[in-house]
């Protein structure tokens, strides 16, 4: 049995369902929908002949030399569809570019191996549209702000072990968010996969909940938030946390000294123009001789102005300022909890 589903059946109401992405394996790590699995119809090798053809001589020689290729692997693609469902599975959900021949071909082949087979209807192009126009959509955001080194990832988890609904923009993007946020990080992934993993995070949360999100700008490190969701968070209520000084050197210096030099110093020579000469040669030589602190106290008068700059860039949106004396997330996040009340209520009044 072969039916059609729409993208919102697919975010909004599916069971746990697999999920069969059926392009080529190069578009697949290119970006792809967050738990499927690859049974990719042609390789790039064959997508790009089949491609060729279909520009050169029309549909149906483009299809004749697709059955060519796909013809002889029918009996692999159902063999690794009843690995993937280990048989115990028979309703399968399948998407290819935009729903067309490509998973209309392997839904029929998985339907005649006893499958219920449900496509997308308009593809990975049609999730890829719903998941940029939903972001950040449904629950209200409390956005946890604070100048570099203040501790607002640790905070977030902290805010999650007491229960909280938090999404963890940083953890996602594999990324700090500063010029040094990619060390000791997994590899980013590419933008499309960033904002497949955060709508898939996002539709996970209780929508009646407001959830805790650590204020950023467009981009970290190399993907960027969806404008949906940006533009979402620079409208809801900031918490601004105000931590001392020389706690946030102490902060970075911890969390930073460990790694090479060689890299600390290609990092900073990202941001040498925007510090200027004699700042960059002295955090350079401190870094060099060991003396971290100097150099972060350079770094950090750069980034307090750069987020001072933001700040009033949006400053329509409602700002609670929460002043701490220490760097403990395990502190600073109970004193957000005992603001949490009145920052619901002050959302709600403003939502009137």
């Amino acid at each position: 049995m072969v039916s059609i589903v729409r993208p919102e059946w697919l975010f909004c109401e599916r069971k746990d369902l697999p999920l069969i992405d059926v392009r080529s394996p190069s578009e697949f790590l290119q970006g792809h929908l967050p738990h499927a699995v690859n049974i990719p119809l042609f390789t790039d090798e064959e997508r790009a002949v089949v491609g060729t053809r279909y520009h050169d001589a029309g549909k149906d020689a483009a299809l004749l030399v697709g059955l060519e290729f796909a013809g002889a692997k029918l009996p692999e693609y159902v063999k690794r569809l009843n690995k993937i469902t280990k048989g115990k599975n028979r309703e399968i959900i399948l998407y290819c570019w935009r729903g067309g021949m490509r998973s209309s071909s392997l839904a029929w082949l998985f339907s005649t191996a006893g499958y219920h087979a449900r496509v997308i209807e308009g593809g990975y192009k049609a999730c890829r549209s719903y998941i940029r126009q939903h972001s950040g959509k449904g629950s209200p955001m409390l956005v946890l702000g604070g100048m570099t080194g203040s501790g607002k990832t640790d905070i977030i988890h902290e805010l999650d072990r007491l229960g909280e609904q938090i999404i963890d923009l940083e953890g996602i993007a594999h990324n700090r968010g500063s010029v040094f946020g990619h060390l000791g990080q997994l590899p980013q992934p590419t933008n499309e996969q960033f904002e497949n993993n955060l709508f898939d995070a996002w539709s996970k949360l209780d929508p009646s909940k407001p959830v805790w999100i650590e204020d950023e700008s467009r981009s970290i490190g190399t993907v960027s938030l969806p404008g949906p969701f940006f533009e979402q968070m620079k409208r809801s209520q900031l918490v601004m946390l105000r931590v001392p000084f020389n706690i946030r050197v102490a902060r970075l210096c911890n969390d930073y000294a460990g790694f090479e030099k060689n890299s600390l110093l290609d990092s900073l020579g990202k941001i040498a123009q925007a510090i200027g000469g004699q700042g960059i040669a002295d955090a350079q030589r401190h870094i060099l001789a060991g003396n971290f602190a100097p150099a972060i106290m350079l770094v950090l008068a750069y980034y307090d102005k750069t987020y001072q700059k933001a700040m009033l860039k949006y400053n329509e949106r409602y700002v609670n300022e929460l002043n701490t004396d220490t760097g403990d997330p395990v502190y600073n996040a109970l004193l957000l909890k005992q603001i949490l009340p009145d920052l619901i209520v002050n959302a709600e009044s403003r939502a009137v």
